[in-house]
Protein backbone atom coordinates (compact mmCIF):
# COMPACT_ATOMS: atom_id res chain seq x y z
CA UNK A 1 0.00 0.00 0.00
CA UNK A 2 1.48 3.36 -0.98
CA UNK A 3 2.11 6.01 1.67
CA UNK A 4 -0.13 9.07 1.59
CA UNK A 5 0.35 12.64 2.72
CA UNK A 6 -2.63 14.49 4.11
CA UNK A 7 -3.50 18.12 4.70
CA UNK A 8 -5.92 19.40 7.33
CA UNK A 9 -7.87 22.65 7.02
CA UNK A 10 -10.38 24.29 9.33
CA UNK A 11 -13.73 25.61 8.08
CA UNK A 12 -16.93 26.92 9.68
CA UNK A 13 -20.42 26.05 8.48
CA UNK A 14 -23.75 27.47 9.57
CA UNK A 15 -27.42 26.63 9.15
CA UNK A 16 -30.75 27.88 10.42
CA UNK A 17 -32.09 24.31 10.36
CA UNK A 18 -29.65 22.04 12.24
CA UNK A 19 -26.11 21.12 13.15
CA UNK A 20 -26.23 18.33 10.57
CA UNK A 21 -27.21 20.80 7.83
CA UNK A 22 -24.34 23.07 8.86
CA UNK A 23 -21.89 20.16 8.55
CA UNK A 24 -23.28 18.91 5.24
CA UNK A 25 -23.33 22.40 3.74
CA UNK A 26 -19.76 23.15 4.83
CA UNK A 27 -18.41 19.87 3.45
CA UNK A 28 -20.32 20.30 0.17
CA UNK A 29 -18.99 23.84 -0.29
CA UNK A 30 -15.41 22.80 0.54
CA UNK A 31 -15.72 19.93 -1.95
CA UNK A 32 -16.16 22.49 -4.74
CA UNK A 33 -12.51 23.52 -4.41
CA UNK A 34 -10.80 20.76 -2.38
CA UNK A 35 -10.33 17.32 -3.92
CA UNK A 36 -9.98 14.01 -2.09
CA UNK A 37 -11.68 14.99 1.19
CA UNK A 38 -11.63 11.85 3.28
CA UNK A 39 -12.85 12.85 6.73
CA UNK A 40 -14.09 15.63 8.98
CA UNK A 41 -13.96 16.27 12.70
CA UNK A 42 -16.32 18.60 14.57
CA UNK A 43 -14.15 20.83 16.74
CA UNK A 44 -16.72 23.25 18.12
CA UNK A 45 -20.48 23.72 18.07
CA UNK A 46 -22.17 27.00 18.88
CA UNK A 47 -25.25 28.98 17.93
CA UNK A 48 -26.93 32.32 17.79
CA UNK A 49 -29.97 33.02 19.98
CA UNK A 50 -32.53 35.78 19.37
CA UNK A 51 -35.51 36.38 21.68
CA UNK A 52 -34.91 33.08 23.44
CA UNK A 53 -34.92 31.04 20.21
CA UNK A 54 -32.09 29.44 18.28
CA UNK A 55 -31.56 31.33 15.03
CA UNK A 56 -28.42 29.66 13.65
CA UNK A 57 -26.28 26.64 14.34
CA UNK A 58 -22.58 27.03 13.68
CA UNK A 59 -19.92 24.30 13.58
CA UNK A 60 -16.15 24.48 13.24
CA UNK A 61 -14.80 21.51 11.31
CA UNK A 62 -11.39 20.13 10.50
CA UNK A 63 -11.31 18.53 7.05
CA UNK A 64 -8.65 16.03 6.05
CA UNK A 65 -7.75 15.33 2.45
CA UNK A 66 -5.10 13.45 0.53
CA UNK A 67 -2.50 15.51 -1.32
CA UNK A 68 -1.97 14.60 -4.95
CA UNK A 69 1.29 13.40 -6.36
Amino acid sequence: MPAHTYKVVEIVGSSEASIEDAIRGAVAKASETIRHIGWFEVMETRGHVVDGKVQHFQVTLKLGFTLEG
